[in-house]
């Protein structure tokens, strides 16, 4: 029984951690005003390489192909990330 319990346990806490760590995901909006070098209000591939960000990630994000990334277009692909981890 005791064998049991631990496995559940850690379970249960990974589980809540998973929830406290998508709770704590920077709003969209906060992570284009910290990116948007030049103040345009939208983060160009430049500024995503310049985060750190990987450059090939850039289009995947840019759903317009319009060479930037809004807060919308950056909310939609957390919502997909989330998705993709059944959150």
């Amino acid at each position: 029984m005791r064998t049991l319990i631990r496995p559940l346990v850690l379970a249960a806490l990974l589980a809540g951690t998973a929830g406290a760590a998508a709770a704590q995901m920077p709003a969209p909006a906060d992570v284009v005003k910290r990116w948007d070098t030049d103040g345009d209000g939208a983060v160009s591939k430049a500024e995503w390489v310049a985060a750190g960000r990987p450059a090939e990630r850039f289009d995947i994000v840019d759903r317009d192909k319009d060479g930037k990334i809004t807060a919308a277009e950056l909310e939609a692909a957390f919502a997909a990330m989330r998705q993709r981890r059944g959150q």
